[in-house]
């Protein structure tokens, strides 16, 4: 019970906040109804890797949005119960994660309270439930990444079923190719672990030779990922993919070098403002402007950050780095104007709880270092969890009274979903 019980106290807290005012947005976004035709689109069809309707999408997650409106009905519930539900599991598999990194510290206290509280501080973040709460692709594709990194630390932290976990990791991994673009490189960051010779894979290995076993890690990640990916990869190799080929400002003929350059440029500065100074303007997105995260999870981020960084030898957070890199590149890519953008950077969340998570765990260590007596260890320990749950308040007050205020203007289509499919808008 003691493993079990905060994955199902994790489980009701994420269902009731993700739930929790269901009218919260009222009305639907233009992409929303734009979603539900492509979903519509594919019923009753032989299976079909790419979609040039609604922009152009891959089409996994429409396949799954079909499912739930063919189960429920056409209306607003349908189409946003499927994010609903990646949205918890994904709080879930955080919780695994982080659990599993954080063990390697023999603190009761630590493996007992931090995991917890970072998947709350995930649940709580504004960033995170708002994309939880309507009809928009990633949080199925946090999802995936999520668990084919869950799998990939199972790989490295037991020899028992090394294989298994590594051809799950690849399945996920290709699953994630298949949703949502930004997920199309994100098997770059499994892969790289796998293939370079980090002394964990070393660690783990039961293939004799690092050579020869490392091969077999990689056979093992990348037969069941090329199975996955074969279908869309087949496809984008005779088509173009439409949205990335008008996002992708590189590759506009008509830029010159220095407007590529300085585009480029203002994309690092913009995205790299929007965790403290200035968010993302789009309503559906965040509060406009607002920072993506509050004072006191901007602080614990920086310096976590700074640990992370000084101490890229360690392991988890040379991964961690990798995958907030990552998580960003796409969004760095696309026109300066559509930047900072919260929901193509979406899957950098992971990263930054890590990071406020490390900076958690090593001002606990100067604490617990400077208290030389428990009367006043415990009460500033105490005292920093109960700023930590004030900062949860603060985020959802702040969704809930102040940022649900915008989607009125944001999302923009006022009839029942059954009726707006049925009218042709101008986006």
């Amino acid at each position: 019970m003691k493993k079990v019980l905060p994955i199902i106290l994790l489980i009701i807290i994420s269902a009731f906040l993700i739930f929790f005012r269901s009218d919260i947005p009222k009305y639907l976004s233009f992409d929303e109804v734009e979603f539900t035709k492509l979903a519509l689109s594919l019923n009753n069809k032989p299976y079909i890797p790419y979609s040039q309707l609604a922009t152009g999408h891959s089409t996994l997650y429409f396949y799954i949005l079909l499912s739930s409106l063919k189960t429920f009905g056409i209306n607003t519930f349908a189409l946003r119960f499927p994010a609903a539900i990646f949205g918890i599991l994904s709080i879930v598999f955080f919780y695994l994660i982080v659990k599993k990194i954080f063990h390697q510290f023999n603190n009761i206290t630590v493996n007992a309270l931090l995991p917890f509280f970072l998947a709350l501080i995930l649940l709580t973040s504004r960033w995170f439930l708002n994309f939880s709460r309507f009809s928009f692709e990633a949080t199925f594709l946090l999802f995936l990444e999520l668990i084919s990194i869950y799998f990939l630390i199972s790989f490295w932290q037991n020899k028992k079923y090394q294989n298994i976990f590594l051809i799950v990791s690849g399945l996920f991994a290709g699953l994630a190719f298949l949703s949502y673009t930004p997920g199309r490189i994100f098997f770059l960051l499994p892969l790289s672990f796998i293939i370079l010779p980090f002394p964990r894979r070393q660690e783990s290995s039961v293939y004799g030779s690092p050579i020869r076993s490392g091969m077999i890690h990689i056979l093992l990640f990348l037969i069941p990922f090329v199975i996955i990916i074969t279908p869309l990869s087949n496809y984008l190799i005779n088509n173009k993919d439409i949205r990335v080929d008008q996002q992708f400002f590189l590759k506009n003929n008509e830029m010159t070098v220095a407007e590529k350059a300085s585009g480029l440029w203002k994309n690092i500065s913009s995205t790299s403002l929007m965790f403290l100074v200035k968010g993302d303007m789009n309503g559906r997105h965040n509060y406009p402007s607002k920072p993506a995260l509050n004072p006191i999870l901007g602080i614990l981020f920086i310096v976590g950050l700074i640990i992370s960084i000084k101490n890229y030898k360690n392991f988890y957070n040379n991964f961690f780095l990798i995958y907030f890199f990552i998580s960003l590149f796409p969004a760095l890519m696309t026109y300066p104007w559509e930047n900072p953008n919260m929901l193509r950077t979406y899957t950098v969340l992971p990263s930054v709880i890590y990071f406020i998570g490390n900076s958690i765990y090593y001002l606990r260590t100067i604490v617990t270092r400077l208290s030389l007596n428990n009367k006043l260890k415990y009460p500033i320990l105490v005292s920093f969890y109960l700023i930590l749950i004030f900062s949860c308040v603060y985020e959802l007050r702040t969704y809930f009274k102040y940022q649900s205020t915008v989607f009125n203007q944001a999302f923009e289509i006022k009839l029942p979903l059954d009726k707006a499919i049925k009218v042709k808008f101008n986006p």
